[in-house]
């Protein structure tokens, strides 16, 4: 009986801390994805141009890198809304030029309303289901390797069919993402860092929505 007593309440002391951990990160993420717009909107009002791309990886990398160095005190805070923020500043310019596109305010909402969809749709089957998705670490670590190298490729070959299966490709790695780090919290009792998991999520629904974006603008008539 005792020992049934503390499984018993060994299993609630893990779901209240899953709970934790699922509150805390939902709200930051809803922060840095609010953040996110508002930097973007600031890039838009002020004309800037689209970021060169070996300039875009040394920012993204570094503020990256210093968000999983600070994660596990209160400048982890600081270094995960100035990702999330410069990440956001640089979509400016990609937003600025679709909207320059008759279709253009069209399309935008539209990769938006997807993303948002793609995201909850997921996170509710992780959530609900409660099936646990780290069969897909692997996967994701194989795909990230193919996904910039075909990245890369297309950036030197400027090949248009290659530019659509790196977007179709990074469609399908960032919802894996999604499940696999939802499936993180719910069934690893040591993911207990809502920063790290924010910065995942906010990664993949960022990665997810310049996809979309893309394929929308590919397949468009404009």
């Amino acid at each position: 009986m005792a020992y049934h007593d503390t499984q018993m309440a060994q299993h609630s002391a893990q779901a209240a801390s899953v709970n934790k951990v699922l509150r805390n990160t939902y709200a930051l993420l809803a922060m840095t994805l609010l953040f996110s717009a508002v930097t973007a909107g600031a890039a838009m009002a002020m004309g800037i141009e689209r970021m060169n791309i070996l300039v875009f990886f040394i920012g993204a990398y570094g503020l990256m890198f210093l968000v999983h160095k600070t994660a596990n005190s209160a400048a982890g805070l600081l270094a995960t809304f100035a990702f999330t923020g410069f990440m956001g500043f640089t979509l400016g310019p990609i937003l600025t030029a679709y909207m320059a596109l008759p279709n253009g305010p069209a399309l935008i909402m539209n990769a938006l309303a997807m993303t948002g969809l793609t995201f909850v749709g997921l996170s509710a089957v992780a959530l609900v289901t409660k099936k646990d998705f780290s069969f897909l670490g692997n996967f994701l670590m194989a795909g990230a390797i193919v996904l910039i190298l075909a990245m890369v490729a297309g950036l030197i070959f400027q090949i248009p069919a290659l530019m659509l299966m790196v977007s179709a490709g990074f469609v399908l790695f960032a919802s894996a993402a999604i499940l696999f780090q939802t499936s993180e919290i719910v069934h690893r009792a040591g993911e207990t860092n809502y920063i790290l998991a924010t910065i995942t999520l906010y990664v993949s629904i960022y990665n997810l929505f310049v996809s979309l974006l893309s394929l929308l603008g590919i397949m468009s008539s404009d």
